[in-house]
């Protein structure tokens, strides 16, 4: 009988102790896949290629030809030369629409400004949850031209084109803007 009680007090002990190891194990291998995920998210940053800079003051001929070939003959077109793109500034159906020519000539993509109504209803509940207090300013809608990878620059921050609302919130001197998607997800985007 005492051989039994020891024998099963034995196995307990083992069994303990195996389920220790497992679990230190299993910390172990969490570890290592946070690790990994954060390296991948650090190699993704380091590939994305730096925008090119544009050279010289003046507007490309080639984007303006572009932009005709792509909105046709829009009048009162403002054309002007940033770092990093051509940009063609119009307004189609009572809104301020910009478009982004990159070096290549190519169009990167169009901001147009809305309002707070033409966020998904989720994003729109998701800021009054989580940003309380903070008063929505300006709401621009970015459409990207899905057949160009070059990526795009708002508010100083290079980021992956996709299509995306951007809403500026301010608070007293607090000023920020969140990224909201069409599904409504946001996300924090940049200090004003």
């Amino acid at each position: 009988m005492k051989k039994l009680a020891v024998l099963s007090m034995a196995l307990l002990f083992v069994g303990a102790s195996l389920q220790s190891q497992a679990q230190v194990k299993q910390k172990g291998e969490i570890a290592e896949a946070k690790k990994e995920v954060k390296t991948e998210k650090k190699e993704l940053r380091t590939e994305r290629i730096a925008l090119r800079k544009l050279e010289g003051t003046k507007v490309s001929e080639l984007a303006k030809q572009q932009f005709r070939s792509d909105f046709g003959a829009v009048p009162n077109v403002q054309w002007r030369r940033s770092a990093t793109f051509d940009e063609a500034t119009y307004t189609k159906a009572g809104h301020k629409v910009t478009a982004y020519y990159d070096s290549g000539n190519t169009l990167v993509g169009t901001c147009t400004i809305e309002t707070l109504a033409d966020v998904p209803a989720k994003g729109q509940a998701e800021i009054k949850t989580k940003y309380k207090g903070y008063t929505p300013r300006v709401v621009i809608f970015f459409k990207d031209n899905e057949a160009n990878d070059t990526d795009m620059l708002l508010y100083g921050n290079q980021f992956e084109d996709a299509d995306n609302y951007f809403v500026e919130l301010a608070k007293g001197k607090q000023k920020m803007v969140v990224q909201v998607t069409p599904l409504g997800a946001v996300s924090y985007f940049a200090n004003l």
